[in-house]
């Protein structure tokens, strides 16, 4: 199956890297990303008290990126809903998908009641999911209309009038991130995090909630087929020892720079509401992330023979495969050639997007240049159609 290629990043500080540095250099990747043929840039949100992100206002540096670019498609992976205004919204998107000639990919989520707290808002996770519902349906209903009314908890407009329209019709196209049957029921595009021994099971039940939620063959509002997709942190190298030697200490300072310093922060002003997993409480109606144990491992059963197994058990011990990082996400680093052995193994669970990132942790932009190069240069051509 051929396979599109996007991009994920945080924009994570670089040791003794300023930030227009940081900005300059990030440009300068994604102006080869969009020469190699990447289908999309999807950029993370996270706010202060985080440090992991150096681009908090995605639409700022996304305009840049507009401008910089003409061929790949961008956008928010994701936008944290409840911290903005949706009319707000509805008119930078429009002028994002306008500046880009039409190349906006739209990211949406609830975010964390962590940051929902130090914003001041109301830090209740049903609140917070609440808030995110509202926020999405006024985002869609004047992205797709001449006029906005909505009646709601938070917002209320009166047949306001929608000045600025999408380039793209009848808006640009939605993801949801991390959760399968939520996009799927929601009509989005989904990108998910973890490893390749959950992702397999994921890319058959977003299937098959797809058809129920939107019928056997549906396609997405624009009428193309919807993109399930494996966030994989990446880091190439000549040979695999180097590759390795690399990747470890960036995973680390990866690991601290997602969950650390946020935890610290609580802890000195004694959030203890906060402690543990009440930093991202879930809501109660939102459907799990990963299917039941049991219900799972039938799944599993029911696509993996016993060649596939092995196949995949050997590839633990060639490829550097690690999860974790306070989020679920993983990463894998190697040679080309066992990049290419991952690769097959991805392939093989029927996803038909892929997503790269290639500079975390404390990696240099001359380490993720160089990633990139490699990728692009001896995998990419394997899979892409």
């Amino acid at each position: 199956m051929a396979l599109q290629f996007g991009v994920f990043d945080h924009i994570e500080p670089v040791p003794n890297m300023g930030l227009q540095e940081t900005y300059d250099l990030r440009m300068q990747q994604i102006e080869v990303l969009d020469q190699a043929g990447y289908y999309a840039y999807h950029l993370a949100e996270h706010h202060t008290p985080a440090v992991h992100s150096l681009a908090p206002s995605q639409n700022v540096f996304l305009a840049a990126v507009s401008q910089r670019t003409s061929n790949i498609r961008f956008g928010p992976g994701i936008c944290v809903l409840p911290l903005h205004h949706p009319v707000q919204l509805i008119e930078e998107y429009c002028m994002l998908d306008h500046l880009s000639g039409g190349r906006l990919e739209i990211g949406v989520g609830r975010g964390g009641v962590f940051e929902a707290f130090f914003w001041g808002q109301d830090s209740d996770v049903e609140t917070n999911y609440a808030r995110y519902r509202e926020t999405l349906a006024a985002v869609q209903n004047g992205l797709s209309n001449d006029v906005l009314t909505h009646q709601g908890e938070f917002y209320n407009f009166d047949a306001l009038p929608m000045r600025l329209r999408p380039l793209q019709q009848p808006m640009p196209p939605f993801w949801y991130m991390r959760n399968v049957e939520t996009a799927a029921m929601d009509g989005m595009n989904t990108i998910i995090v973890g490893g390749l021994d959950s992702f397999e099971s994921n890319v058959k039940r977003y299937h098959q909630e797809w058809e129920k939620h939107q019928g056997v063959g549906a396609l997405t509002a624009q009428g193309t087929e919807p993109k399930i997709g494996l966030v994989v942190h990446l880091l190439l190298a000549d040979t695999d020892e180097e590759a390795m030697k690399q990747a470890e200490p960036a995973w680390e300072h990866y690991r601290w720079n997602l969950a650390t310093p946020r935890r610290l922060e609580a802890e000195r002003r004694g959030l203890t509401q906060f402690a543990g997993e009440n930093m991202n409480p879930r809501p109660a109606s939102v459907p799990a992330r990963e299917l039941p144990q049991e219900e799972r491992r039938d799944l599993d059963a029911s696509l993996e023979d016993a060649d596939r197994q092995e196949r995949r058990k050997n590839l633990r011990g060639r490829v550097a495969e690690g999860e974790g990082g306070g989020a679920g996400f993983g990463s894998v680093a190697g040679s080309p050639e066992t990049i290419r052995k991952y690769m097959d193994e991805y392939v093989a669970t029927g996803a038909n997007y892929f997503v790269g990132a290639f500079q975390w942790g404390d990696l240099s932009h001359e380490q993720a240049m160089r990633s990139i190069e490699l990728f692009t240069n001896e995998v990419m051509p394997h899979y892409a159609g």
